[in-house]
């Protein structure tokens, strides 16, 4: 007799509906003072597009003017080590427009408080466009987390002058069963009510295992349950493309085998107003490895982000409305990449359309 369970009706009328289920198609360090030799001047050079694809006619950066981030947690051994004031700096050299946090401290660089955070970036001309906060510790009532201490992080997340505040955590606090994700949606639906009082958008960062399976209902991908069970209005998500392209290898079966392709982007293309945040990294293929690819800095694998970036953009309001943000999990130079990335992300250009 057969364990398996069959797809709530409920459950399946909302990935029906929001026509999320076709998507499963299976019902880097050199030193602070020297390291650049870019001026201010050729910052904004670089951000009008400066780069690949002179002598072929009319060409527009691929890269929106004033929408390049990087993730902080990129750089979080120089912030630890020199400080936000020195890390700030370079990023400004470097041409980057935005910055998004992964935590509020400087270790051994020294206190520092949320307003002078907050000045620092501004003084600098960094945008803070988000946030990664835990979404939950039940081992500790005092956890600096969405589930433990919401209205501290969404006051300091305020006060930082954030527009949006989120987690990098997977929906996993109750389980990988269906009903285990409609419970951690229920709390994201609360947690983006709270945000949105504030004028604030709460959202969700992927890994790879967000596109698993369920372990009750093998036919069912969890990324799906978190869509279908979230309000819109209330909950958005941050794209990493890397990790999106290592689901794509590792979860392109459900969980009792069937085929079940994944392309990332389509997720994106049928709710782009959903996906104001993405994670720009890259990766070499390698089909030996767990994930399909081997990370390494952004313009040095495999990954057509370039592709992405251009179709996203493509959608209503997208140049507008999209972020990107750099990131490299563990380079080797963290600086040297900071500075690699933005200079190959601003030089991609295509023609005009």
């Amino acid at each position: 007799m057969s364990r398996k369970k069959s797809v709530d009706p409920e459950l399946a009328a909302k990935l029906s509906r929001r026509n999320m289920l076709g998507v499963a198609a299976g019902t880097g360090a050199a030193a602070i003072l020297g390291l650049s030799a870019a001026t201010p001047a050729a910052a904004a050079d670089r951000g009008r597009g400066h780069g690949h694809g002179h002598g072929h006619g009319k060409t527009e950066p691929v890269l929106t003017p004033g929408h390049l981030g990087i993730q902080l947690y990129s750089l979080r051994d120089k912030v630890n080590s020199l400080g936000f004031a020195k890390v700030f700096e370079e990023l400004e050299r470097f041409g980057y427009d935005e910055i998004e946090y992964a935590g509020y401290s400087q270790g051994n660089a020294g206190a520092i408080t949320i307003p002078q955070l907050r000045k620092l970036a501004r003084d600098h001309g960094l945008r803070p466009i988000g946030s990664h906060v835990n979404y939950a510790d039940d081992n500790n009532p005092n956890a600096y987390s969405f589930a433990q201490n919401l209205e501290k992080v969404l006051d300091d997340a305020q006060a930082l002058g954030l527009e949006h505040i989120g987690t990098a955590s997977g929906p996993f606090r109750y389980g990988n069963t269906v009903d285990a994700w409609k419970r951690a949606a229920a709390d994201f639906n609360a947690y983006g009510a709270a945000a949105r009082k504030r004028g604030m958008k709460f959202y969700q960062h992927n890994h790879a295992e967000e596109f698993s399976f369920a372990s009750d209902q093998p036919g069912v991908r969890l990324y799906d349950v978190l869509l279908a069970e979230t309000d819109p209005k209330l909950v958005y998500l941050e794209m990493d493309i890397y990790w999106a392209f290592a689901a794509k290898h590792r979860f392109s079966k459900t969980g009792d085998g069937r085929p079940a392709p994944l392309d990332p982007l389509k997720y994106v293309l049928k709710q782009p107003d959903r996906y104001p945040l993405f994670h720009v990294k890259d990766g070499v293929k390698n089909e030996e490895a767990r994930d399909g690819y081997d990370m390494v800095d952004v313009g040095d694998g495999d990954i057509d982000y370039k592709k992405f970036i251009s179709a996203v953009n493509k959608t209503h309001n997208g140049r507008k409305d999209h972020h990107w943000q750099a990131e490299h999990d563990n380079p080797v130079d963290s600086l040297l990449f900071a500075q690699k990335s933005a200079d190959h992300l601003h030089s991609l250009r295509e023609k005009r359309c």
